[in-house]
């Protein structure tokens, strides 16, 4: 448990300042969101060591104190993030890899007891809805305000509403044309 919350500080300070380090962690340490991150490990410890009153205790502690609530039952890799921590709600059966990062705002539910999957590298802007028994993939970004019912694939970015998928362009790592290439034919 103190090595994922550990992780996730140190996550947080790379995500806000650029880099770890102990004066970095320690303003990270400091930061909104931050409370709500320790509070929430402390409920996933408890919760696996079966003492589910203690969990109860810290889940309404990040409800008062840390203005989210995650279920009980929600599992995130190491790197979890909670950039702004205010209206984040997020449903007991929700699994998440390494390195979610999530703004404020943010909704991640179930849709007729079906939760989403979140991939490795997971970036959910602010206001975002994520609903539903939905996969997203790795190496992804969820748009500020996209409300994501569908899967979104590895590498994409879903915005919008409903949220559209945007691939990345293959070309955009072609190498540029020279322009009298089409003009020599």
């Amino acid at each position: 448990m103190f090595r994922l919350l550990a992780a996730d500080v140190a996550a947080k300070a790379v995500w806000l300042y650029g880099a770890g380090g102990g004066r970095n962690t320690l303003k990270a340490l400091l930061t909104d969101g931050t409370f709500a991150m320790v509070m929430y490990r402390l409920m996933q410890g408890a919760q696996r060591w079966r003492l589910v009153p203690l969990a109860m205790i810290f889940n309404k502690l990040n409800g008062v104190l840390g203005r989210c609530i995650i279920g009980r039952g929600a599992e995130f890799g190491p790197g979890f993030v909670l950039i702004h921590s205010y209206g984040v709600v997020i449903n007991s059966a929700v699994r998440g890899g390494r390195d979610v990062k999530l703004e404020h705002l943010v909704t991640i539910g179930a849709e007729r007891q079906a939760a989403p999957v979140l991939g490795d590298n997971v970036f959910v802007g602010a206001g975002a809805k994520i609903i539903g028994a939905v996969r997203i993939g790795s190496n992804t970004k969820i748009g500020a305000n996209a409300v994501v019912n569908r899967d979104v694939p590895d590498g994409a970015t879903a915005v919008g509403i409903p949220a559209r998928i945007i691939l990345p362009d293959a070309t955009d790592n072609a190498p540029a044309m020279d322009a009298r290439a089409d003009t020599a034919s």
